[in-house]
């Protein structure tokens, strides 16, 4: 399982589901809406404290981003 991938799909899957935009969870997270397009097509590789920052802002637990739904 690609990781990059995984924490990409959860993370666009999470955030349409609470109705938010990439800008709109820029806005929350700290990160640009650059890094969260490149996040959510498993161009990026982020970090603990990334993973950590976006979950807070979605509201849900780190362990949600890196669960494989399926």
């Amino acid at each position: 399982m690609d990781m990059r991938k995984l924490v990409g799909e959860n993370c666009a899957r999470i955030r349409k589901d609470r109705g938010l935009t990439q800008e709109g969870l820029s806005e929350l997270c700290g990160l640009s809406q650059q890094y969260l397009s490149d996040l959510e097509r498993g161009k990026r590789n982020p970090t603990i404290v990334t993973i950590y920052e976006i979950a807070q802002a979605l509201e849900v637990s780190h362990v949600d981003l890196v669960t494989p739904t399926e």
